[in-house]
């Protein structure tokens, strides 16, 4: 059973806000969750779900506080258009302070706004076994739950470092810092990157000047037709592709 005031904080968790000052965030869906169970079982705080998943999934969250709600209180808790069987509340990650840079890949990205795209961009980093994101403070929350489902579980294996973005990359010195750009360096042509910061723009706007004169090449996709630019989220995976 589901009690309207933990209804009412469960709800409360999709502004930011709140789950600053809670340190809690939402996740949704059986992939998502099967992923939490796997590798960040001691974070999830509370479950709830309809009786199906919690008999399926018995052997999986023994030592997880578990609520079953019927599909009308699931929906009442949820973000999402249609819930999914099943919703945790979850602990937030610990931030980690002065993330090294050498030795690996990173990306950078600047002034990511829209939660789709970063929680796409954080699944497609996964995918090419990028460990560790840096994003400007203007960035979209990685807790938001668009983000979190966005990324389809892949945020427990990826670390996202907000900061200031100029600031910081000032201090990587000795790094090579790559820019995507409308004109610059042929990804196609470039040897495979083993050490460096790849820095994915605004999606309307770019990288910022300022971001900009910190790198040290320009990179680009070559273009074979007519639009005018490509979705931030898809130009990072053109460029992991070629680059890593």
């Amino acid at each position: 059973m589901l009690g309207k005031s933990r209804a009412k904080y469960i709800q409360s968790l999709g502004q930011k806000k709140v789950r600053d000052s809670e340190g809690m965030f939402i996740a949704e869906g059986p992939k998502i969750i099967d992923e939490l169970l796997i590798s960040a079982k001691s974070h999830l705080q509370e479950i709830y779900a309809v009786s199906s998943w919690i008999e399926t999934h018995h052997e999986k969250h023994r030592d997880v506080r578990v609520t079953e709600v019927t599909e009308t209180e699931l929906q009442n808790i949820s973000q999402l258009t249609t819930s999914n069987q099943v919703l945790a509340v979850v602990k937030k990650y610990e931030v980690i302070a002065g993330l090294l840079s050498e030795g690996k890949v990173s990306l950078v990205l600047d002034t990511i706004q829209d939660p789709g795209n970063l929680g796409t961009i954080i699944r497609i980093a996964d995918w090419f076994n990028i460990e560790q994101i840096i994003c400007s403070r203007e960035c979209a929350d990685m807790y938001n739950p668009k983000v979190v489902q966005s990324t389809m579980g892949s945020f427990v294996r990826v670390q996202l470092f907000y900061t200031d973005l100029q600031e910081w990359l000032e201090q990587q010195r000795g790094i090579r810092i790559y820019a995507s750009a409308m004109e610059g360096r042929d990804i196609t042509t470039m040897d495979r990157i083993t050490e460096g910061l790849i820095i994915i723009g605004n999606e309307s706007k770019g990288i910022s000047p300022d971001i900009m004169k910190l790198a040290n090449v320009q990179i680009t996709i070559p273009r074979k037709g007519r639009a005018e630019s490509l979705n931030a989220a898809a130009a990072t995976a053109v460029i992991l592709s070629h680059t890593t």
